[in-house]
Protein backbone atom coordinates (compact mmCIF):
# COMPACT_ATOMS: atom_id res chain seq x y z
CA UNK A 1 0.00 0.00 0.00
CA UNK A 2 1.32 3.40 -1.15
CA UNK A 3 2.19 5.93 1.37
CA UNK A 4 0.26 9.02 1.34
CA UNK A 5 2.05 11.96 0.41
CA UNK A 6 1.59 14.89 3.03
CA UNK A 7 1.60 18.36 0.55
CA UNK A 8 3.47 20.48 3.60
CA UNK A 9 2.70 23.23 1.39
CA UNK A 10 -0.94 23.10 1.26
CA UNK A 11 -0.60 22.20 4.77
CA UNK A 12 0.47 25.60 5.46
CA UNK A 13 -1.51 27.34 3.55
CA UNK A 14 -4.46 26.03 5.25
CA UNK A 15 -3.44 26.76 8.37
CA UNK A 16 -2.69 30.25 7.81
CA UNK A 17 -6.17 30.40 6.42
CA UNK A 18 -4.92 32.15 3.68
CA UNK A 19 -8.42 33.36 1.51
CA UNK A 20 -8.19 35.68 -1.69
CA UNK A 21 -8.55 38.42 0.25
CA UNK A 22 -5.53 37.39 2.39
CA UNK A 23 -3.09 36.99 -0.67
CA UNK A 24 -4.33 40.45 -2.08
CA UNK A 25 -2.36 42.24 1.09
CA UNK A 26 0.32 39.93 1.32
CA UNK A 27 0.99 41.24 -1.80
CA UNK A 28 2.26 44.28 -0.09
CA UNK A 29 5.93 44.52 -0.04
CA UNK A 30 5.79 45.44 3.30
CA UNK A 31 4.25 42.05 4.01
CA UNK A 32 6.87 40.32 1.98
CA UNK A 33 9.39 42.13 3.80
CA UNK A 34 8.63 41.93 7.63
CA UNK A 35 7.42 38.04 7.25
CA UNK A 36 11.46 37.79 7.18
CA UNK A 37 11.68 39.05 10.81
CA UNK A 38 9.76 36.05 11.80
CA UNK A 39 12.12 33.20 12.97
CA UNK A 40 14.99 35.86 14.38
CA UNK A 41 12.16 37.13 16.33
CA UNK A 42 11.35 33.30 17.40
CA UNK A 43 14.88 33.00 18.61
CA UNK A 44 14.87 36.21 20.65
CA UNK A 45 11.34 34.95 21.79
CA UNK A 46 12.57 31.47 22.86
CA UNK A 47 15.77 32.96 24.18
CA UNK A 48 13.63 34.85 26.45
CA UNK A 49 13.17 32.57 28.84
CA UNK A 50 16.79 33.35 30.36
CA UNK A 51 15.20 36.05 32.05
CA UNK A 52 11.45 35.25 31.93
CA UNK A 53 11.21 31.81 33.06
CA UNK A 54 7.52 30.46 31.92
CA UNK A 55 6.53 34.01 31.04
CA UNK A 56 8.66 33.98 27.62
CA UNK A 57 5.47 32.04 26.44
CA UNK A 58 3.64 35.50 26.13
CA UNK A 59 6.44 36.79 23.66
CA UNK A 60 6.35 33.02 21.58
CA UNK A 61 2.73 33.32 21.57
CA UNK A 62 3.12 36.54 19.80
CA UNK A 63 5.28 35.75 17.69
CA UNK A 64 3.01 33.09 16.51
CA UNK A 65 0.10 35.51 16.10
CA UNK A 66 2.13 37.62 14.49
CA UNK A 67 3.08 35.11 11.59
CA UNK A 68 -0.29 34.63 11.62
CA UNK A 69 -1.58 37.92 11.33
CA UNK A 70 1.39 39.23 9.06
CA UNK A 71 -0.48 38.74 5.30
CA UNK A 72 -3.21 40.79 6.60
CA UNK A 73 -1.56 43.62 8.80
CA UNK A 74 -0.99 45.37 5.50
CA UNK A 75 -3.66 46.59 3.18
CA UNK A 76 -3.08 45.53 -0.83
CA UNK A 77 -0.48 47.25 -2.65
CA UNK A 78 -1.68 50.25 -5.16
CA UNK A 79 0.76 48.17 -7.88
CA UNK A 80 1.38 44.68 -7.66
CA UNK A 81 4.46 45.09 -10.30
CA UNK A 82 7.07 44.19 -7.55
CA UNK A 83 9.31 41.66 -6.71
CA UNK A 84 7.48 40.68 -3.33
CA UNK A 85 4.07 40.85 -4.85
CA UNK A 86 5.54 38.60 -7.97
CA UNK A 87 7.09 36.20 -5.43
CA UNK A 88 3.57 35.67 -3.47
CA UNK A 89 1.91 35.59 -7.03
CA UNK A 90 4.25 32.49 -7.66
CA UNK A 91 3.39 31.11 -4.53
CA UNK A 92 -0.13 30.86 -5.33
CA UNK A 93 0.46 29.47 -8.65
CA UNK A 94 2.67 26.43 -6.91
CA UNK A 95 0.02 25.76 -4.42
CA UNK A 96 -2.17 25.30 -7.83
CA UNK A 97 -0.05 23.04 -8.94
CA UNK A 98 -2.60 20.03 -9.02
CA UNK A 99 -4.65 22.02 -10.70
CA UNK A 100 -2.48 23.65 -13.13
CA UNK A 101 0.73 21.87 -13.71
CA UNK A 102 3.49 23.60 -13.29
CA UNK A 103 7.33 23.48 -15.18
CA UNK A 104 9.09 20.31 -13.04
CA UNK A 105 12.39 22.32 -13.01
CA UNK A 106 10.24 24.64 -10.92
CA UNK A 107 8.72 22.29 -8.57
CA UNK A 108 12.15 20.31 -8.38
CA UNK A 109 13.65 23.68 -7.45
CA UNK A 110 10.67 24.00 -4.98
CA UNK A 111 11.37 21.03 -3.20
CA UNK A 112 15.54 21.49 -3.15
CA UNK A 113 14.81 24.77 -1.71
CA UNK A 114 12.21 23.63 1.03
CA UNK A 115 14.97 20.76 2.11
CA UNK A 116 17.79 23.29 2.72
CA UNK A 117 15.22 25.68 4.74
CA UNK A 118 14.30 22.42 6.95
CA UNK A 119 17.67 21.49 7.10
CA UNK A 120 18.57 24.60 8.78
CA UNK A 121 15.71 23.68 11.67
CA UNK A 122 17.98 21.32 13.30
CA UNK A 123 21.02 23.30 14.27
CA UNK A 124 18.64 26.07 15.05
CA UNK A 125 16.42 23.81 17.42
CA UNK A 126 19.73 23.00 18.64
CA UNK A 127 21.57 26.80 18.92
CA UNK A 128 18.37 27.82 20.45
CA UNK A 129 18.17 25.20 23.06
CA UNK A 130 22.11 25.14 24.09
CA UNK A 131 21.86 28.95 23.54
CA UNK A 132 24.85 28.58 20.94
CA UNK A 133 24.85 32.18 18.90
CA UNK A 134 26.57 30.02 15.75
CA UNK A 135 24.54 27.52 15.66
CA UNK A 136 21.76 29.43 15.87
CA UNK A 137 22.46 31.65 13.16
CA UNK A 138 23.84 28.87 11.06
CA UNK A 139 20.31 27.30 11.11
CA UNK A 140 18.66 30.60 10.72
CA UNK A 141 20.95 31.48 7.29
CA UNK A 142 19.93 28.09 6.08
CA UNK A 143 16.31 28.79 6.51
CA UNK A 144 15.98 32.08 6.00
CA UNK A 145 18.16 31.88 2.84
CA UNK A 146 16.13 28.96 1.32
CA UNK A 147 13.12 30.78 2.26
CA UNK A 148 14.35 33.70 0.26
CA UNK A 149 16.01 32.02 -2.46
CA UNK A 150 12.86 29.68 -2.52
CA UNK A 151 10.61 33.07 -2.95
CA UNK A 152 12.97 34.52 -5.63
CA UNK A 153 12.18 31.37 -7.86
CA UNK A 154 8.68 31.75 -7.53
CA UNK A 155 9.37 34.96 -9.26
CA UNK A 156 10.63 33.29 -11.71
CA UNK A 157 7.45 30.71 -11.53
CA UNK A 158 4.81 33.27 -12.08
CA UNK A 159 6.82 34.95 -15.00
CA UNK A 160 6.49 31.94 -16.72
CA UNK A 161 2.89 30.78 -16.07
CA UNK A 162 1.30 34.49 -16.36
CA UNK A 163 2.11 34.42 -19.97
CA UNK A 164 0.23 30.87 -20.25
CA UNK A 165 -2.32 31.41 -17.76
CA UNK A 166 -5.20 34.73 -18.32
CA UNK A 167 -6.34 34.29 -14.62
CA UNK A 168 -2.73 34.80 -13.25
CA UNK A 169 -1.96 37.56 -15.64
CA UNK A 170 -5.21 39.71 -14.18
CA UNK A 171 -3.27 39.64 -10.81
CA UNK A 172 -0.13 42.20 -12.01
CA UNK A 173 -1.74 45.57 -11.78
Amino acid sequence: MPVPRIDIFALSERLMAMDDAAWARHANPLSVYSRVSILPLMTVAVWSHLWLGWGALAPVALVLIWTWWNPRAFGPPATTDSWAARGTFGERVFLNRAKVPIPPHHAQWARILTLVSGLGVVPWVYGVWQLDPGLTLFGLSLMVGGKLWFFDRMVWLYQDMQAQRPEYAKWLH
